[in-house]
């Protein structure tokens, strides 16, 4: 008796259209995240009904390591200095602590490369605020754009050995002496205030944390 033919059905069919809209959706979700702008993600929002924008802002919510070491910084008593002598920068290394040297709060007596009372201060807060991450940091001396009267003596000499202070005042206070990535002395090179190279704000140390 011959066999009664098989009979074709057409669910493989739909399991591999599902497959395939899967797919395409995470495709979607991973160009929404890494790729699309702003005003693409709020188009295939409002494709979606709206639902979506509640996903893509929740995404983009999630802080940046960068954000985060910030915050994390921010958050010890470094930042509680009355004087205003703290500023933090988020840059393409990392963050960078800038200490600066007002007149009105040096860390340096003029022209001078010990650290004062003020200076040790801070330098013994910033210890402990680097203390709480383990990234690894650098050093740089900075000056306004007065010269220096003296003999054989210029403001890049100043500047590496305010950084070279800073070093040896934050291995004292327990920074651990391998985080240390260089020391640089970088004179009037790199003002804050590029209209106004000689104003004291220009005067600073930069303790700049790499993260890797």
């Amino acid at each position: 008796m011959p066999l009664a033919p098989t009979r074709r059905t057409g669910a493989w069919k739909l399991a591999y259209a599902d497959f395939l809209t899967a797919l395409c959706a995470l495709f979607l979700v991973l160009w929404l995240v890494h790729g699309a702008t702003s005003e693409q993600k709020e188009s295939v929002a409002e494709g979606f009904g709206g639902k979506a924008v509640n996903t893509v802002q929740a995404m983009s919510l999630t802080p940046s390591p960068r954000d985060q070491l910030s915050s994390k910084i921010q958050s010890t008593p470094l930042f509680s200095d009355e004087t205003e002598s703290v500023t933090l920068q988020t840059t393409k290394e990392g963050v960078r602590i800038n200490l600066l040297d007002p007149e009105r709060a040096p860390l340096f007596e003029k022209g001078d490369a010990t650290l004062n009372t003020h200076g040790e201060s801070l330098i013994a807060l910033t210890a402990a605020a680097l203390a709480v991450i383990d990234y690894p940091v650098s050093i740089e001396g900075h000056t306004d754009s007065d010269p220096i009267n003296r003999a054989n003596y210029s403001n890049w000499d100043l500047s590496s050995e305010r950084a070279n202070a800073a070093r040896r005042a934050l291995v004292a206070n327990g920074l651990d002496a391998t985080r240390i990535r260089s020391v640089a002395g970088l004179a009037d090179t790199q003002p804050l205030d590029p209209d106004a190279t000689n104003l004291p704000q220009n005067r600073r140390l930069s303790i700049v944390i790499h993260i890797e």
